[in-house]
C-alpha cells in the first residue's frame, strides 16, 4: 500500500509529458485557438477594424507589434525591465569574461537573456496559478450554494442543472421552500462572465432568498428585487431572471 501511494505521488516526467503532448494530435488546433483568444483579449475594436483593411503581410506585422505592446504594458514595472534586459541580451549577444589570477569564467549573454525571459514567464505563470486557485475556491462556494439537485415537490417533477463555461460564472439556478404551500424556482443569468458575474449572481441569490417570503404578489417581489439590485450594482451590468 505504501509503495503504491508513493508511486501515485511521483512527479510527472518531463520528456514523457512532452511526448504525450506531441502525440495527442491537437497541437495546431490548440495554438490557433490560443492565438485567436489572445487577439480577442488584447486588441480593442478599433485595432481589429484596422487589421481587416490591411494586406496579409502588413496585418501580420501590425498584429505582432500590437500584441507585444499589450503584453508589455500589462506587466509590472520590474517585469518590464527584466523583459527588456532579456531581449537586449539576446539581440546584442556578446561573450562576457570574468577572470583573475586563478579563475576565468566566460558566459554568453544569450543565456542570461533567456534566463531573464524565463523568469518573467515563471512569475506570470505563478500569478495565473494563484488566480486559478482562487477561482476554483469560488466555484466550490457556488456549488455549495446550489440547491438539492432534484427538489421534492408534491405534484411536480423538477430537475435543476447548471454548468459554467468557466471556473465561475453568472448563472443562477435555485430552489426556495417558502412555506408549507409555496416553493420558488429560480433561473437567472447575470450579464458577463467570470468573477464579476459570479459575485453579482451570489448577491442576487442571497437577496431573493431573503425577501421571497415577504411578498405574495410577484409584481411587488420583482419591483423590490430590481430596486435592491440596481442600488447595489455597478453601471452597465444587468441580470435576467425567471422566478416561478
Amino acid at each position: 500500500m505504501t509503495t503504491e501511494n508513493t508511486r501515485s505521488r511521483e512527479e510527472p516526467k518531463v520528456f514523457r509529458t512532452l511526448r504525450d503532448d506531441v502525440t495527442r494530435g491537437d497541437f495546431k488546433r490548440s495554438v490557433k485557438r490560443d492565438y485567436s483568444e489572445m487577439k480577442e483579449f488584447m486588441l480593442d475594436e478599433q485595432r481589429k477594424k484596422r487589421l481587416t483593411k490591411m494586406s496579409p503581410l502588413r496585418r501580420w506585422f501590425y498584429t505582432a507589434w500590437w500584441l507585444f505592446k499589450s503584453l508589455f504594458f500589462k506587466l509590472t514595472p520590474a517585469r518590464r525591465i527584466l523583459l527588456v534586459v532579456g531581449i537586449i541580451f539576446i539581440i546584442g549577444s556578446k561573450t562576457i569574461t570574468f577572470s583573475d589570477e586563478h579563475v576565468r569564467v566566460s558566459s554568453d549573454t544569450n543565456g542570461l537573456g533567456v534566463l531573464c525571459i524565463l523568469f518573467v514567464l515563471g512569475l506570470e505563470l505563478k500569478d495565473k496559478l494563484i488566480a486559478r486557485r482562487e477561482l476554483e475556491a469560488g466555484r466550490a462556494v457556488q456549488e455549495a450554494l446550489m440547491p438539492e439537485r432534484s427538489p421534492s415537490v408534491p405534484g411536480w417533477d423538477l430537475w435543476l442543472f447548471t454548468r459554467s463555461a468557466n471556473e465561475v460564472g453568472g448563472d443562477l439556478v435555485d430552489f426556495i421552500r417558502i412555506d408549507e404551500k409555496r416553493v420558488g424556482v429560480v433561473l437567472g443569468d447575470v450579464a458577463g462572465k467570470g468573477l464579476r458575474a459570479a459575485l453579482f449572481s451570489a448577491k442576487l441569490q442571497a437577496t431573493l432568498r431573503a425577501i421571497a417570503s415577504d411578498f405574495n404578489l410577484l409584481t411587488e417581489l420583482g419591483a423590490k428585487l430590481n430596486a435592491i439590485f440596481h442600488r447595489d450594482s455597478i453601471a452597465g451590468i444587468f441580470a435576467s431572471l425567471v422566478y416561478l
